[in-house]
């Protein structure tokens, strides 16, 4: 049965909704309120509905393929290629009626529980880069008076006793009260922080795809959870490559007449992942005792950089494989096409 192609442009009140009415030919480009917009699609026949995979698409998404509808959720990028024009609801709506019947990739539905874990993320990123400007603003405030400490917040927390105390019998009591929350400020800080990463051990002991991809070297706790949440479903992949190349580690391309010149990486899709994945190389590189025969060779005739990215490229299908095939992590571990016997 040919499904009838639908375009939505979401929204947080008004959703506009463009299709070709089947029966009659009408073109149809008009907006439903929120409330209503699940009992639009009640009463009709299942459809293909295209939306662009933004803030509440996920969930609109899981909430029309109950009804029995086919959802496919494009990156927003793809869909702009087909707005013509002026750009507004009506004329976004029908450039994702167009892009939705074009052959691509779509973005996979993620469920509830991996959209939750991708907000532990978020809220713990959000934390992380408070406590910085914290820690930078009060390094600051005590190098205006002389007292200049060690690099690291390690070293910050060492030395901030002692030097809280030297400046307390110089400084007016108002700046050493203010110093002093600031300094109790970053310490909530890392008890919430410690809070999420205790949060995200527990959803590790219940996920086995979680358990199974930190089992390899340099994929630790933030790295396996934001993995399996941002990759929705692992079959929307066809290889490890293509997960490393939806990351974005693998060499951009550029070319005309033929010639095809390869680049750095693309540093296309979710930067945080790809963030995750580079550290994750690097801590293997500079404290694995064995990081293996591989990296060795490559160390010897490549640049650091370049090194710890083909690692964190290799680590991206690594996750892709033991996900996909359902096999363990082995070190050395090779996989052999089935031998075809030519009678």
């Amino acid at each position: 049965m040919k499904l009838t192609p639908v375009g939505i442009d979401i929204a947080k009140n008004m959703m506009q909704v463009h299709y070709v009415d089947a029966n009659t030919g009408e073109i149809v480009n008009r907006s439903v309120k929120r409330a209503k917009f699940l009992e639009h699609f009640a009463n009709c026949a299942p459809c293909l509905i295209g939306m662009e995979a933004c803030g509440g698409a996920h969930h609109w998404a899981r909430q029309l393929t109950k009804m029995g509808h086919q959802v496919k959720l494009m990156p927003a990028e793809f869909v702009k290629a087909f707005n013509i024009r002026n750009k507004n609801d009506s004329a976004d709506a029908r450039a994702i009626w167009l892009a939705v019947q074009q052959p691509s990739k779509p973005v996979a539905v993620k469920t509830e529980s991996q959209q939750a874990m991708l907000a532990l993320h978020r809220a713990r990123e959000q934390l992380v880069a408070f406590r910085t400007m914290q820690i930078n603003g009060l390094r600051g405030m005590l190098t205006e008076y002389g007292e200049v400490m060690n690099k690291g917040r390690a070293a910050l927390i060492e030395a901030i006793p002692q030097v809280l105390a030297r400046v307390a019998a110089r400084l007016p009591a108002v700046l050493i009260d203010t110093l002093r929350e600031q300094w109790s400020r970053i310490a909530e800080l890392d008890e919430q922080i410690a809070r999420i990463e205790r949060r995200m051990r527990d959803w590790r002991k219940d996920d086995p795809a979680v358990k199974a991809i930190c089992e390899i070297p340099g994929v630790g706790l933030l790295t396996g959870t934001a993995a399996v949440a941002m990759m929705g479903d692992v079959k929307a992949f066809k290889s490890g490559r293509e997960f490393a190349a939806w990351i974005g580690l693998v060499p951009k391309q550029t070319g005309s007449g033929g010639r095809v010149q390869l680049h750095g990486i693309s540093k296309r899709g979710n930067g945080y992942l790809r963030m995750l994945l580079v550290h994750g190389a690097r801590s293997v590189l500079n404290n694995a005792k064995d990081p293996g025969l591989w990296v060795e060779q490559l160390k010897k005739r490549r640049p650091t950089n370049v090194v710890v990215v083909a690692l964190a490229n290799k680590l991206a299908r690594t996750i892709w494989a033991v996900l996909a095939h359902g096999h363990p992590y082995e070190k050395g571990y090779v996989s052999e096409k089935p031998i075809v016997k030519v009678v």
